[in-house]
């Protein structure tokens, strides 16, 4: 009895470690990206600017945010961040992302002021 209750114990601990990782895994959109311009990964897009996306992170030319909360509908992934602006002053907003079909991704502020295309950089 003992050796079933620490095999069951075992596998709820591997399936909580796993759980974060699949939880990264919905977030597809990884990577990093240049803006309304096809990334080539030369220093022909040198001047172009780039925005690094991570499970936990965003950083831009707007400055790096902290992903606080993002959720899923479809192909697109609303997420809400948290900001350090000028002077260290903290920013809360809502972003949104779009997957389409020809794999760049529709990037739009929470109203809609600022809009982009992100084009997926090489690895």
């Amino acid at each position: 009895m003992l050796k079933v209750v620490a095999g069951v114990l075992s596998i709820v601990a591997i399936a909580s470690l796993a759980m974060p990782v699949l939880a990264e895994d919905d977030f597809p959109i990884v990577g990093t990206y240049t803006e309304n311009q096809p990334c080539k990964g030369d220093a022909s897009d040198a001047n172009a600017s780039r925005v690094k996306i991570s499970p936990r992170d965003i950083d831009s030319v707007f400055g790096l945010c902290t992903i606080v909360n993002r959720t899923r509908d479809g192909n697109t992934f609303a997420v809400h961040v948290e900001c350090k602006g000028p002077g260290g002053s903290q920013m809360l907003g809502d972003i949104s992302f779009t997957l389409r079909a020809d794999k760049t991704i529709d990037f739009s502020d929470q109203d809609k002021t600022y809009k982009a295309v992100l084009y997926k950089c090489p690895d």
